[in-house]
């Protein structure tokens, strides 16, 4: 039986839950209070059997409020664990490169995974990922710099975005 631990902090944008392994690692997270909505997002080979509430995450509460209070980079060294094929397991890992203000369009993500021509691919990556802030999808944008989906909205990627602008200019 395996067993992982959910907290849910409060951020600007809203709640934000993360599920977290027993070694640390982030399975699922995202601007939600409801699990239903983060434990389908895990893979079935990493689901645990069990979820039990905990009032704090230790390292991961802590990065998740440093970074909506403005340390960008409270997430960076949080780890993450998440099960795919090769190019998204790929994919997530590069994502996970792409610095705070500086987002990327899907085609520049694509090619910074070694598969320029993998547009969809690279969307794809985006969609699925469960682990929302710690691999950040966000940091996508559509050619022209539309903001293209988010599944915790479009409204809560804007913020994310300009939280993320240097000094909000």
């Amino acid at each position: 039986m395996s067993i992982a631990h959910w907290a849910t902090t409060d951020t600007p944008i809203g709640p934000f839950t993360a599920i977290v392994a027993g070694d640390g690692a982030v399975l699922a997270s995202g601007w939600t209070a409801d699990l239903d909505l983060l434990t389908p997002q895990i893979s079935p080979a990493l689901r645990p059997s069990d979820l039990r509430e905990k009032r704090d995450l230790g390292a991961v509460s802590t990065a998740v409020r440093r970074y909506h209070e403005g340390e960008l980079d409270a997430i960076d060294d949080i780890p993450v664990r998440q099960r795919s094929g090769e190019f998204l397991q790929h994919a997530w890992d590069v994502l996970r490169t792409v610095p705070a203000g500086k987002p990327v369009t899907y085609s520049e993500y694509a090619a910074l995974a070694g598969r320029p021509a993998a547009v969809r691919a690279a969307a794809s990556a985006c969609a699925r990922n469960a682990a929302a802030l710690f691999v950040p999808c966000h940091r996508v944008l559509r050619i022209g710099g539309a903001l293209g989906g988010f599944r915790w909205g479009v409204d809560a990627k804007r913020w994310l975005l300009d939280h993320e602008t240097p000094y909000h200019a």
